[in-house]
């Protein structure tokens, strides 16, 4: 996300990424290299959710949530669901 993200931004990612997924889910057989691509936007999807997560809290403690940063895939895959 090189553009100043707002929650609005974040939610539009979120958007773009669910439709990609359905549309590959809905292809039936997929060949390894959509596959692969189905992780990779698992892996955004739970980053764009935790950047809000992070955003939320900010505000809600009165800092900026501009301050918010996409963490690395190797930090959100750890989150217990």
């Amino acid at each position: 996300m090189a553009k100043p993200t707002t929650d609005e931004s974040v939610l539009r990612k979120i958007e773009g990424l669910v439709h990609e997924e359905q549309h590959l889910y809905g292809k039936g057989d997929l060949a390894d290299h959509e596959l692969v691509r189905i992780e990779a936007i698992k892996v955004e999807l739970d980053q764009c959710w935790d950047l809000l997560r992070q955003r939320e809290a900010r505000r809600e403690f009165g800092q900026d949530p501009n301050e918010a940063k996409v963490r690395p895939a190797s930090v959100v895959e750890r989150y217990k669901q």
